[in-house]
C-alpha cells in the first residue's frame, strides 16, 4: 500500500490504524527507514473528551479526589499506548490534560483560578508523568 508524494515525486508508504496505535514508516537513529508507532489520532482525542467530561462532572469534588483520579486515567492511558517511540504523544496528552483539569477549575466560582494558582495546585497535587515503558 503506497501513497505519492507530491512534494519530492517519490513514493512513501502509507499508514495505517490498528488496536488504537498509528502504524507509520519514520526515519531510525541510524537514518534508514523503521517501522513506528504512534496513538491514533481518534484514540487520543476520545482519551482527551473523557477526561474532559469527567473533570466536568466532578469539579466541585475535593482537589485530592479529582487529583487521585485523573492519575488513575493517565496511568492507564501511559500502560497502553507507552511504548517506544509514543512519547511525545504521552506529553502532549498530559499537557492537554492539564488545560483541561485548569479550565474545569477556573469555572468553580467567578473569581476563576489564575495559571499562577493552577501552577501552585499542581505543585501540590502533581499529575503523573509519563515514564518509559520497557518491552521485555
Amino acid at each position: 500500500m503506497r501513497r505519492r508524494d507530491a512534494d519530492e515525486g517519490s513514493y512513501k508508504p502509507a499508514t495505517f490504524d490498528f488496536l488504537g496505535f498509528t502504524i507509520h514508516w519514520g526515519k531510525s537513529l541510524a537514518g534508514k527507514w523503521a517501522v513506528k508507532t504512534r496513538t491514533a489520532s481518534d484514540r487520543f482525542q476520545r482519551a482527551l473528551k473523557g477526561i474532559s467530561q469527567w473533570c466536568k462532572a466532578h469539579r466541585h469534588e475535593p482537589l485530592e479526589r479529582q487529583q487521585h483520579v485523573l492519575n488513575l486515567k493517565l496511568r492507564g492511558h501511559y500502560g497502553y499506548y507507552g511504548r517506544p517511540g509514543n512519547r511525545a504523544r504521552l506529553w502532549t496528552l498530559l499537557h492537554w490534560a492539564t488545560r483541561v483539569w485548569w479550565r474545569w477549575l477556573h469555572r468553580r466560582s467567578q473569581r476563576g483560578l489564575s495559571l499562577a494558582a493552577m501552577n501552585r495546585l499542581l505543585k501540590r497535587y502533581p499529575l503523573l508523568k509519563p515514564t518509559a515503558v520497557r518491552i521485555v
